[in-house]
């Protein structure tokens, strides 16, 4: 048997637990959890599935998708832009999303967790 000390001992069974990636389940924002699901409208307009409330967002400023397993941002050529981690994202393309990542909109920001 090829054991090693990652599968005898409990502190390599928890390290190795830590190691492990975990996708993407919801985003957070002004102490509000919205799960993911295979598509998020994000904007100003109440017809959206996350509404925000800020004059900077655009009535139908972006979209989350889920492609197979990975989630993807992509900008509905807003106005002011969508910004993942500080950095703009162009106008109609989609960008993969990693859990952690900051979505801004506006003044609103939306972690990917």
């Amino acid at each position: 048997m090829n054991e090693t000390i990652e599968t005898k001992t409990p502190i390599g069974k928890q390290l190795k637990s830590m190691g492990e990636w975990k996708p993407a389940s919801y985003l957070v924002f002004n102490k509000k959890k919205v799960e993911l699901v295979a598509k998020i409208t994000i904007g100003r307009e109440s017809d959206n599935d996350v509404v925000v409330d800020n004059k900077l967002a655009s009535r139908h400023h972006a979209i989350i998708q889920k492609i197979k397993d990975a989630y993807f941002l992509k900008d509905e050529k807003s106005t002011n832009g969508t910004y993942v981690n500080g950095v703009k994202i162009p106008p109609e393309k989609y960008v993969k999303l990693n859990p952690g990542d900051k979505i801004t909109i506006g003044n609103m920001t939306l972690v990917v967790s």
